[in-house]
């Protein structure tokens, strides 16, 4: 039977034969973020922010949107939007000049807090939209301007944040180039784009073998659902929808690896959903394909880690079976999820926790015209699974959880949040 990646080419291939409007195939980990969107009842993407306070009036918003819109025009994931033609998902790309970018100041109510009025701009994101978008909020109590950045997940990962970061400031500073040159670079980098994207998916097709579906459906057997919460709670009235804890630990030499997060993670839902259960971890894996350049766009797969709550089987183990899957890594979450099915699984693909990891060398800040701004976080923001992990390592380790308060209440939560810190110190 073909590979659920064949499909996708073969439908791609017979829908695009006789059309004459741009449309791109997606990777497979785009098709995971229009999967989830699709299933949102209210049709809402994965959104992807990024916040900087600058000095009040620091600031031209004219000046940015236009340095936005010469960052979508030279970037084609960062003016196409997802869409589902015939049943087949896809990238609609949109021509340079109608990259339709905005700086909007949201409306705040008198005395709101920027953060507030900030997450209210977030809630209300329109999925027909631009996927890039830029909002400008004044925090009068610190006398500053809060810029955020936001992006569709379908349409980057996060190794294409700190490269979107780093050109905004470069194109806030540039003079409009002609258009003839901005004409040749659209095109290069559109070839550059496709070309990345064919090879990602010739690179699911190779990995997608019976092979490698036999050994995912044996991993994540015991899935047989989401683990349940630990009990619907109601969150406190007029309190965000999630909530935030965050810590500074001391680096390791070398930092923490990667299996010694996924065991403090295990720690975390043992707090959060009670010993002997399964619970799936999804996190963040790969890069661009091999022979590509590399693109702006959403080409990292969600690997799945059964995290088992008990109190085994050890550090060792978890590494020597997170290593077998690697070898699997190219194996697109979508054919993940129905060779698990097929086999027998109830689960439906449903994480019950995420794991970001990071290296602060790789997170730049946004300088405006020679201004440093300053990375915020905005805590609050709805959370598509139970919990979340982010680990930012450096000079020290920078841990932040988030969880979603309609199913976890907050001293379970900091509970768990406390035991993924005690299992990560020295």
């Amino acid at each position: 039977m073909p590979s659920i990646t064949s499909q996708y080419l073969t439908r791609y291939r017979r829908l695009t034969a006789d059309r004459s409007d741009a449309l791109l195939p997606v990777t497979g980990a785009q098709r995971r973020f229009m999967l989830v969107r699709s299933l949102d009842p209210t049709g809402r993407p994965d959104v992807v922010p990024m916040f900087f306070a600058f000095p009040s009036g620091t600031i031209d918003p004219q000046r940015l949107r236009a340095a936005a819109h010469r960052l979508a025009a030279r970037h084609t994931a960062l003016r196409s939007r997802p869409a589902v033609v015939r049943g087949t998902p896809v990238l609609r790309v949109a021509a340079p000049d109608d990259a339709d970018i905005t700086v909007t100041r949201p409306d705040a109510a008198p005395g709101e807090p920027a953060a507030d009025t900030l997450r209210r701009a977030l809630a209300s994101w329109d999925p027909q939209g631009a996927p890039l978008r830029l909002f400008l909020v004044r925090d009068e109590g610190r006398d500053e301007d809060v810029l955020a950045v936001a992006l569709d997940h379908a349409v980057c990962d996060g190794r294409s944040l700190a490269r979107i970061v780093d050109e905004l400031g470069a194109a806030y500073g540039e003079e409009t180039t002609g258009p003839g040159a901005a004409a040749r670079e659209t095109a290069a980098e559109l070839a550059a784009y496709e070309d990345a994207v064919l090879r990602q998916l010739a690179a699911e097709e190779r990995g997608e073998t019976p092979a490698a579906a036999a050994y995912w459906a044996d991993r994540l057997r015991t899935l047989r659902t989401h683990a349940p919460a630990p009990r619907p709670v109601r969150a406190p009235e007029g309190a965000p929808p999630s909530g935030a804890a965050q810590a500074r630990l001391p680096a390791h030499d070398g930092g923490i690896s990667f299996p010694g997060l996924l065991d403090a993670c295990r720690s975390a839902a043992r707090e959060l959903y009670g010993p002997d259960r399964t619970v799936p971890l999804g996190y963040p894996w790969g890069g661009r394909p091999a022979g590509a350049e590399p693109v702006i766009g959403c080409f990292l797969n969600t690997l799945v880690f059964p995290a088992d709550t008990g109190h085994g089987p050890g550090s060792r183990a978890t590494a020597d079976a997170w290593w077998d899957d690697l070898d699997r890594a190219d194996v697109p979450f979508d054919a993940v999820v129905t060779a698990v099915r097929a086999a027998g699984s109830g689960w439906t693909g449903g994480l019950d926790g995420l794991l970001t990891v990071d290296d602060d060398s790789r997170r730049p800040p946004l300088t405006l015209a020679g201004v440093e701004g300053r990375e915020v976080h905005v805590d609050g923001r709805p959370v598509r699974g139970p919990f979340a992990v982010s680990v930012t390592q450096g000079a020290e380790i920078r841990l932040r959880m988030v969880w979603d308060r309609a199913v976890v209440d907050n001293e379970t939560a900091n509970r768990a949040f406390d035991a993924l810190t005690h299992a990560l110190r020295p």
